[in-house]
């Protein structure tokens, strides 16, 4: 499928090189010298496996695109139809628009997205979003604000879907993921069970090395909003704030004809809508907001 190329946007700083792009609001790619932190995509190319994308108004799955909400019955649009699920919101392969730019070789380059979630077939809500990316010598900063201009209330979540790279093979990575509890899933990657790190092949609070472990799975119990991973290449880490971001979703994409590995900050477990856990919900009015950074 031929791809109509959006606006592009670069920014410069500290040692950095960032692309954002209008698609999806997206991180396009991200450089820290002459390596590559994320895996990088075309404009004119499909964004490959929701690489650097806005998880919103939910991050990962809603199980069989169906919720209650309000007393309600919602039916949302099947994205995943293989397992059957909603997935990963509905703003991640929208237009954007920029509100502002400003491209500058120092710590002040920064560019402003903005788009709406009008109401859709099972999410009868509308969300104004923005999201701001900014580079420094400490990384790139995005910042992604969420605020309901709907007249009732309207669940939310979000996160973030960049793929980070350390290396050619996922399987040679040290991971550092200071978690100590794991959603476990059924075979259609829908939530289970919470379950302690230390009964799963998914403790990796000691940092180690990745190798034949297949991981896609939520994270939760954190005791620090930081991963760090180190590979061949070098160390790439993403910091947040784990209060306002509880979870975090790691994805070896173990099967797939991708490089890097997923780490996904989320403000909530998969199918949230369904089990209310760390739900957010937006009064009209009310804003929420969420913080993370990618460094080399």
């Amino acid at each position: 499928m031929e791809m109509t190329p959006l606006p592009g946007y670069t920014l410069l700083g500290g040692g950095y090189h960032a692309v954002i792009s209008e698609r999806g609001g997206a991180l396009r790619s991200l450089r820290h010298g002459d390596r590559d932190l994320v895996t990088a995509w075309g404009e004119d190319e499909p964004i490959p496996y929701y690489s650097g994308t806005l998880l919103a108004p939910w991050p990962n799955r809603v199980a069989g695109g169906a919720y209650t909400f309000g007393g309600a019955r919602h039916g949302l649009t099947v994205n995943e139809p293989e397992r059957g699920h909603a997935l990963h919101g509905l703003a991640a392969d929208r237009p954007w628009t920029c509100a502002e730019f400003l491209s500058a070789e120092d710590e002040h380059g920064f560019v402003r997205l903005t788009h709406t979630v009008e109401p859709a077939p099972g999410y009868p809500f509308r969300i104004a979003l923005e999201v701001r990316y900014a580079l420094s010598a400490e990384g790139l900063t995005t910042t992604l604000t969420a605020t309901n201009i709907g007249e009732t209330a309207a669940p939310y979540g979000c996160g973030s879907h960049p793929w980070l790279l350390a290396g050619a093979d996922v399987r040679d990575y040290e991971l550092d993921l200071p978690a100590s509890r794991v959603l476990l899933t059924d075979e259609s990657l829908a939530p289970r069970a919470v379950e302690d790190v230390a009964a799963t092949p998914y403790d990796f609070r000691s940092p180690r090395v990745i190798g034949d472990t297949a991981i896609d799975n939520a994270f939760t119990g954190l005791t620090t909003g930081r991963i760090r991973l180190r590979g061949p290449d070098g160390e790439v880490e993403v910091l947040w704030d784990a209060a306002a971001m509880p979870w975090v979703q790691i994805c070896t994409g173990t099967g797939l004809a991708h490089r890097g590995l997923a780490v996904e900050p989320m403000t909530c477990p998969p199918d949230a809508f369904n089990s209310g856990i760390d739900l957010v919900v937006l009064k009209p009015g009310d804003t929420h907001r969420a913080t993370w950074t990618i460094r080399g």
